[in-house]
């Protein structure tokens, strides 16, 4: 399995990116299964967004900037990151290695929210209420983040951070 792309080569970049397959599924009416189960104990959707400002690429799929939501899933026993757009599934790319994330990972790299006296109140109060009345209860959402970085011949890696797991894609700034 690999590890990331920073102890990697250049040739190694490629190599990895040449050996990727263009996914052969696609969802009916390009709507993701699995979201339905994803957003029903949040209040907001749970995905990162992923704004583009010039497009990507991956082998014959080009991805047009745009507001994306990234979603890990599983199929076939591979996994892929989709890009969704207003709901519904534009992209489909092979994230080439899921790794755990580490320890206190989040807690170093998300930052905390600065509230106010009456904002911590009243999440005191939420916290109360939360913990007697059942029906009041939301599950948090899980953590995400979003890790890029443009590598050597024109590649660039996307890390996607969601929940316990990490996806580790490489797309392209130009045509190969």
């Amino acid at each position: 399995m690999l590890l990331g792309l920073n102890v990697y080569a250049e040739s190694e970049h490629e190599q990895i990116y040449r050996e990727l397959e263009v996914p052969d599924f696609s969802y009916i009416h390009n709507i993701d299964p699995g979201e339905m189960y994803d957003v029903q104990h949040t209040s907001w959707s749970p995905y990162p967004l992923f704004r583009l400002t010039s497009p990507l690429y991956f082998k014959n799929i080009t991805i047009e900037p745009g507001y994306y939501l990234l979603t890990p899933r599983e199929h076939e026993g591979s996994w892929y990151i989709l890009f969704k757009e207003a709901g519904e599934v534009k992209y489909i790319i092979p994230a080439y290695n899921r790794e755990i994330v580490p320890m206190g990972f989040y807690d170093a790299n998300l930052p905390k929210a600065k509230l106010t006296p009456s904002q911590k109140f009243q999440i005191k109060l939420y916290d109360f209420v939360g913990k007697y009345v059942r029906s009041s209860q939301r599950k948090p959402a899980p953590d995400t983040f979003l890790e890029t970085t443009d590598l050597e011949n024109n590649f660039i890696s996307i890390v996607l951070y969601w929940g316990n797991y990490r996806y580790y894609m490489i797309l392209r700034t130009i045509r190969l």
